[in-house]
């Protein structure tokens, strides 16, 4: 009798150590990471600070966000599949990743592949811009000019391969117009040139706009969502605007590695959808000109698999040269 007790004992403590430690333990039961490939003090970082403030008091565990910047997020997306699999450190996947796999020779990771999406966080749109006292006052103004004279007519972006710039071939490319795209190597000297009149119109995010715009400096003609932005409801959008096949929408979300287990994905994208819609969020949201939104991992890996068709068709089109 003895004997079947040991046996019987042993055989339970082989079966309970087999059990993988997120059985044993709810999850998160320690901090968890979100790695971010931006710098710090940009309208992503403030965001996903307030957001990992929200999930810290939801879920009891500390939320640590990690900036690491650089190489069109592929230093963010190789530390986070440097750590193990297990929810507790994650990525934030943005739309540049998917123009890093058009605009990058090789990528140390396949962005389709080596992650597996949780929910989309937020959407922001471009705005196209021209000087306060431009005669140009609305999107058909500016398409107007430009035909009447393609040569000179010169719209701003920042540099080749950004949002801004695609967002700029990609209105020459649906209006047929001839215009000159002049990418600046930052916002600043982009919005500089605008106000001396080297460029009549701009493209750029309403964050990096914000102080022209409030000082009635710029204008905005029309902006690049499906639909007028909370910010600047009073903006149309370039499709209202009759500028057909025009959508240009950049976006975050949070991803993992592929590995991960699916029952800590769906506590993830649950945490998520639970915190977005707080008030606190919201209104920090639309003072930095994005929409905070959850969703689903299917919707974001269909928006992320249609921007790398979209977008690497129109790096072809405007033959901008890969990078190493």
């Amino acid at each position: 009798m003895a004997s079947l007790l040991v046996a019987l004992a042993i055989s339970v403590a082989s079966i309970l150590s087999s059990i993988p430690a997120q059985a044993q333990a709810p999850y998160p039961n320690r901090p968890i990471r979100i790695v971010i490939p931006f710098g710090p003090g940009g309208f992503a970082d403030i965001t996903l600070r307030l957001l990992g403030q929200k999930l810290t008091e939801r879920t009891g565990a500390q939320v640590v966000i990690e900036n690491r910047p650089g190489a069109g997020g592929v230093v963010a997306g190789s530390a986070v599949l440097s750590s193990p699999p297990d929810g507790y450190t994650l990525f934030v996947f943005s739309s540049g990743i998917a123009l890093s796999k058009s605009l990058l020779k090789t990528m140390p990771f396949d962005p389709q592949t080596a992650f597996t999406p949780v929910s989309l966080m937020a959407l922001f749109d471009l705005l196209l811009l021209t000087k306060a006292d431009s005669p140009m006052r609305n999107a058909a103004d500016m398409l107007a000019a430009a035909r009447a004279n393609p040569a000179a007519f010169n719209i701003g972006t920042i540099n080749p391969g950004s949002t801004q710039n695609l967002a700029a071939e990609l209105f020459k490319n649906v209006t047929g117009i001839n215009a000159q795209v002049v990418p600046f190597r930052t916002s600043a000297d982009m919005a500089t040139a605008l106000l001396r009149g080297d460029l009549d119109g701009m493209f750029e995010f309403y964050t990096a706009a914000h102080g022209l715009l409030s000082d009635k400096k710029v204008v905005a003609l029309a902006s690049t969502g499906p639909m007028r932005s909370a910010y600047l409801p009073e903006v149309p959008t370039a499709l209202e605007a009759g500028i057909k096949d025009f959508e240009v929408l950049s976006w975050n979300g949070l991803s993992v590695p592929a590995a991960t287990p699916k029952p800590v994905i769906e506590s993830l994208v649950k945490g998520l959808n639970d915190v977005l819609p707080d008030p606190s969020i919201q209104e920090r949201s639309k003072t930095l000109g994005m929409e905070m939104r959850g969703g689903t991992p299917a919707e974001m890996d269909k928006r992320m698999k249609d921007d790398i068709v979209k977008w690497g068709a129109e790096i072809e089109k405007a033959g901008i040269e890969k990078r190493d």
